[in-house]
């Protein structure tokens, strides 16, 4: 039986919901102030509806959007609770989105490889010339 809108919903719930393990929900916890879920005996905790749709903010913020962790900080420092569903595109998502215009064709792809093969045997040389 599914639960009504409003209500509360355990950190296993929410983990499955927004598709995080949920040690990032605690560790989400302790970077984002707002994030303030009731905890009961035993430090069990249950998030209200306002914070789930905020973690699911944070979520596209960081996951989708390409912000850091400061970057959504601080848009949450700027907003409090109310930050807007797109405030802007983040620059590394800005450039994601126009680099995603290059289709990589099966040339490129070999020469890419062919690059990153020449650089980790370069690390593995290095490695061995310290040791």
């Amino acid at each position: 039986m599914a639960k009504a809108p409003g209500a509360f919903r355990t950190i296993s719930e929410v983990a499955t919901e927004l598709e995080v393990p949920q040690h990032v929900l605690r560790f989400w916890e302790s970077k984002f102030a707002q994030v303030r879920p009731l905890k009961r005996g035993g430090g069990r905790r249950y998030y209200r509806p306002e914070d789930v749709e905020l973690l699911r903010r944070i979520r596209s913020f960081l996951y989708d959007d390409g912000y850091t962790i400061k970057g959504v900080q601080k848009l949450l420092r700027e907003n409090g609770r109310k930050v807007p569903a797109n405030p802007g595109r983040s620059p590394v998502a800005a450039k994601r989105s126009s680099d995603s215009a290059v289709s990589l064709t099966p040339a490129l792809r070999t020469e890419i490889q062919s690059v990153i093969d020449e650089l980790l045997d370069l690390r593995g040389q290095l490695a061995r010339a310290k040791a």
